[in-house]
């Protein structure tokens, strides 16, 4: 399951603020893909803006990690940011959904308080 906000503020617009809300809900920004530039200057251009920015909260990371270190292929949480149909739109797979590959039950609540801080950081940024 994908969670998506749209917007009608730029893909830069949206980034930077995405970036400043993550901070102050006390998640890391890990890296940030500059998707369209990238696929660009390699010869493959698109035609759309598109970032790709990872996030992480290092306590859930912790703890999820210690349980499995196979949970680190999904990590960490990828906001996408792109121009779609004349809007801005942020989407990410729901964390709830990632942790149901790694048969871990036990990290469920973990999972669905992630998934609700990421969900309202893409909504406070897409504002």
């Amino acid at each position: 399951m994908l969670i998506n906000v749209e917007s009608n503020k730029s893909v830069n617009e949206v980034r930077s603020k995405l970036e400043e809300v993550a901070k102050s809900k006390g998640f890391g920004v890990m890296s940030t893909h500059e998707v369209t530039n990238i696929l660009e200057n390699k010869g493959h251009p698109i035609n759309y803006g598109c970032v790709i920015v990872e996030i992480c909260q290092p306590k859930a990371a912790s703890q999820v990690l210690s349980k499995n270190p196979y949970i680190s292929t999904a990590m960490p949480c990828r906001v996408a940011i792109f121009e779609k149909d004349g809007k801005t739109v942020l989407s990410t797979i729901a964390p709830t959904q990632m942790l149901e590959m790694f048969n871990e039950p036990d990290l469920k609540d973990v999972a669905q308080e992630i998934e609700n801080l990421v969900k309202e950081i893409m909504e406070e940024s897409a504002k």
